[in-house]
């Protein structure tokens, strides 16, 4: 995802939007999770969730810009952007591309693609 929002950051705005937890310890912990040392529980404050975003993106490497949902997980709904997922959103603020709720779904190449058909390139 870095390499992609650098060769394209100048053509399109990139965000990630943090949402809640998806393997919380006092939820569905992964077992992954647990072997990576990836524990965090389940937000309750909107602190918590900035601190959990954060964490994130430190740990990630990310290089792209982070929003974080909020606590009644509104932008997370309307989207079904639990755990994960791609959106391409046109400048007319219409979705040109909506991918499959990941981890399965989480598809980099098709949303560049999307992106690309929607650039005209």
């Amino acid at each position: 995802m870095n390499r992609w929002f650098s060769e394209e950051k100048s053509k399109a705005e990139f965000l990630i939007v943090y949402v809640r937890e998806a393997h919380a310890t006092d939820g569905q912990q992964a077992q992954q999770n647990i072997r990576d040392g990836v524990l965090v529980a389940n937000h309750k404050t909107i602190e918590e969730r900035e601190e959990a975003a954060k964490h994130c993106a430190a740990e990630l490497g990310l290089k792209i810009p982070i929003l974080m949902d909020s606590m009644d997980d509104k932008t997370e709904k309307a989207y079904q952007g639990w755990p994960d997922r791609l959106y391409v959103v046109g400048k007319d603020g219409k979705i040109a591309y909506a991918g499959e709720k990941g981890p399965r779904g989480f598809d980099p190449p098709q949303a560049r693609e999307a992106l690309h058909n929607l650039a005209g390139r």
